[in-house]
């Protein structure tokens, strides 16, 4: 059996318990992901002089003078919070802040690698969304933005906006907006490659939490038509009838709306119904397998297209799902073809909005994010087995960057600025990132023997 109770074959089962031995073994030897190290020279003892007393004290009293230049003598500009509660990590529930922290790290870990943007995991233990926002709003004069991750849902909608209507610094919720970019530009490119249109698609989006219920909302943004939407939740289909819902409609508003404006035949029942005819199938919700029955993917439209999400085991196994029928098959994970996973989106997009020193993100940015992601797709070649590109190409999140900045300024949630030198900018500040972590590495700085106490 494996962790979500479903049968493995016993190949992958031994292939999947060799791979977290050396997970363990690979985090116990390097003490975690990240690091801290200086940026500037100490070449001599009259450096400190210059980057700590008395030097240090003149840029405190200019950016106690003009708040705004914290942005130019300090790394703030550069510097992302990673917050999470760890409610709801990955597909490991509510583990708790302490075991959220390997994921944090590695989240900053990618904005480095991939956006040469300093990330910090801040891993809080509070008891409410109220108190999250309040250490946010405490902690906010330290960075240039704001990272929300693994917060369950409805705390995550509540914690988004408040911090949004408060701070003067763009917050991001990876688990909504990063899901959501990612799942809009990979779900454009599958249907473009089976010759569908978005506007006439037929889409069951298995599970409305954090990544669903942004997704619904960039679709309908992309052009899609909520009426051929169905949603789906633990107790079935979304509709006008589900009371259990109406009757708590202000708490659950998001989800109110999603009844409201979807599923126009009024389909009741669950996953097999939902499917029925449906062109394409977007799940974020209960890691699997088993949580799509092959049945319901057999009696789908033909060329019908699969994302099922959930980490770190799909809902349904891709060769399960292409037996059964399904043209396309998408997952978050790295080892299958097509990686639908927000890992694709954010290195570049904070890139992007730091670079410009955007005030917010907004559903338009996401909305260039995605078309830069599916763009350099197209323009590399898609096929049933490449709707996206790999994550190691740096050149996508510089083009997301670029993209993200400009509908920054266009929207004005940046400052007016010429914004044609953004991608080559991005461009080399990753480049420079990624060259100072290989030459630390060819030195022997970043072995895991160097690391150790």
């Amino acid at each position: 059996m494996d962790q979500a109770g479903g049968h493995k074959p016993a190949g992958q089962q031994a292939k999947a318990s060799e791979a977290n031995k050396h997970a363990i073994e690979a985090h116990r030897a390097w003490r975690g992901k990240v690091q801290m190290m200086a940026k500037c020279p100490m070449r001599s003892p009259a450096d400190l002089a210059v980057w700590y007393t008395p030097g240090v004290a003149a840029a405190s009293r200019a950016v106690a003078a003009e708040p705004a230049l914290s942005y130019e003598l300090t790394n703030r500009a550069n510097t992302v919070a990673i917050v999470s509660d760890g409610s709801r990590v990955l597909g490991l529930g509510d583990i708790g802040p302490a075991a959220a922290m390997p994921v944090m790290e590695g989240k900053a870990f990618l904005f480095k690698e991939f956006g040469g943007v300093d990330a910090i995991p801040l891993c809080v233990d509070a008891a409410s969304g109220e108190e999250i926002v309040a250490i946010v709003q405490a902690l906010a004069p330290s960075f240039g933005g704001i990272n929300l991750e693994d917060i369950s849902t409805p705390k995550c909608f509540r914690v988004l906006e408040a911090l949004r209507d408060t701070l003067a610094i763009p917050v991001w919720h990876d688990d909504q907006q990063g899901s959501a970019t990612v799942a809009l530009a990979g779900l454009v490119n599958a249907l473009e490659v089976v010759g569908k249109r978005l506007e006439a698609a037929r889409i069951v989006l298995v599970g409305i939490g954090a990544a669903n219920m942004a997704v619904y909302r960039l679709l309908k943004a992309e052009g899609a038509d909520p009426g051929a939407i169905i949603a789906l939740d633990s107790k079935g289909t979304l509709h006008s009838g589900r009371h259990d819902i109406a009757d708590h409609r202000e708490a659950l508003r998001e989800k109110w709306q999603v009844c409201s404006e979807t599923n126009a035949t009024g389909v009741a029942g669950g996953i097999a119904e939902a499917l029925k005819g449906a062109d394409a199938c977007l799940a974020f919700s209960t890691p699997g397998p088993g949580v799509i029955p092959p049945a319901a993917v057999a009696s789908m439209a033909k060329d019908a297209i699969i994302f099922a999400c959930a980490n770190p085991v799909p809902e349904i196994w891709p060769d399960e799902a292409l037996a059964a029928g399904a043209r396309i098959v998408a997952t978050g994970r790295s080892d299958f073809p097509n990686q639908v996973n927000n890992s694709l989106v954010f290195p570049g997009l904070f890139r992007g909005v730091l670079d410009v020193r955007a005030r917010a993100i907004s559903d338009d940015m996401a909305l260039a994010a995605a078309h830069a992601l599916a763009g350099h797709a197209r323009r590399t070649g898609l096929s049933d087995r490449a709707i996206l590109p790999p994550m190691e190409r740096i050149e996508v999140a510089a083009e997301i960057a670029s993209a993200v900045g400009a509908a920054a300024v266009f929207e004005g949630v940046a400052p007016p600025q010429d914004t044609t030198g953004l991608y080559e900018r991005a461009l080399r500040r990753i480049e420079t990132t990624r060259r100072a972590s290989h030459l630390l590495d060819e030195n022997g700085c970043l072995s895991a023997d160097f690391m150790a106490p």
